[in-house]
């Protein structure tokens, strides 16, 4: 071997030995330990009700497939309180690794910034979309012990044999049955008046009871109740009728324009998480729910699976707020 070919060979070793070391002290890096570590940590999955509750029900499901999908461990923290403002607010608090995910409704994220001044976080700011999961309706129902079995009925009962004044329960004040109860009131000349319960299932008890005539909350509370003739759902929101209960009108067939933008669930991450792990979660949320079983089961919670990519749900959340928006203005309702 000449001593040229030896210099190079010498050389080329030198390079290659100075590489790997340059890589080797890289990876050891404090942030790139701390990313690497990340990718073994448990995925928290903040949610902003309390265990047990249809929110809950979906985001357990959900955590179990993104766990098959992800190979990860995924834990369900229940952060409830102030209609999953707590859990939202944590949310923003938290690290920005690609450990922690927050499966929310519409309600969190689109709803308490228009009815509040300092919601403690602002959604577009301080969240990263990650995927839609599914859409849901509003329904308007009452007891099946009252001879009020359609909206035509309830319209006229109200105003003849209740002088034109009626309460009607709602799951939580400041939410969008609240804005529901009073726009159908003034578009047909009624006093309604919105009666908040501490969530769907006592309001549920009262109107089975007869304690109060009529409802409105989602069809995913009182899906099963329907199912079971205890309640007659009168009319849904959105710009179709339910695949649910298709013989139940939309509330634009009978006239009542407004309700088309139907509420959501879907999963956000905090803001500057890093792309990569925003594009992972999107891709794992969209082969879960392309999933014949995953849809089943959606649906027999009442919801309709619809994935939607981050983008997509940028666009959704600003339909919605401008729909809702002009609802809850109409109201009079002022920010507190």
């Amino acid at each position: 071997m000449t001593p040229t070919r030896n210099t190079s060979m010498r050389r080329t070793a030198c390079t290659l030995l100075a590489s790997a070391l340059a890589t080797a002290l890289a990876l050891s890096s404090p942030i790139a330990l701390a990313r690497g570590g990340a990718k073994t940590k448990p995925i928290k999955l903040l949610v902003g009700f309390s265990p047990g509750g249809g929110t809950d029900v979906v985001a357990r499901y959900l955590a179990d497939k993104l766990r098959e999908e992800l190979h990860r461990s995924v834990i369900v923290e229940n952060r409830p309180g102030a209609g999953g403002q707590v859990a939202a607010q944590a949310l923003k608090a938290a690290p920005k690794d690609g450990t922690t995910l927050f499966f929310t409704n519409d309600h969190t994220v689109s709803i308490i910034p228009l009815v509040m001044k300092q919601p403690g976080f602002n959604t577009s700011r301080d969240f990263t979309p990650v995927a839609g999961v599914a859409i849901y309706v509003s329904a308007l129902f009452t007891g099946t012990g009252t001879p009020v079995k359609s909206y035509a009925e309830y319209i006229r009962w109200v105003h003849d044999k209740q002088a034109g004044k009626g309460s009607v329960g709602i799951p939580a004040p400041a939410s969008l049955p609240e804005f529901m109860t009073i726009a159908i009131g003034s578009r047909n000349s009624l006093d309604l008046t919105p009666v908040p319960y501490k969530g769907a299932a006592p309001m549920l008890s009262d109107i089975m009871g007869s304690q109060i005539l009529a409802g409105i909350s989602s069809l995913n509370d009182v899906l099963e109740s329907q199912k079971a003739g205890k309640i007659n759902v009168l009319a849904v929101s959105g710009k179709e009728r339910h695949p649910g209960i298709p013989g139940t009108p939309t509330f634009s067939e009978l006239g009542v324009s407004g309700f088309e933008e139907s509420p959501f669930y879907a999963v956000y991450a905090p803001q500057g998480t890093l792309t990569g792990d925003i594009a992972a979660f999107t891709q794992a949320m969209q082969k879960i729910l392309a999933r014949p079983d995953v849809q089943e089961r959606l649906a027999s919670l009442g919801l309709i699976p619809q994935y939607l990519d981050a983008e997509q749900m940028r666009l959704r959340e600003q339909a919605y707020a401008q729909t809702w928006g002009q609802l809850i203005k109409a109201s009079g309702y002022l920010p507190q």
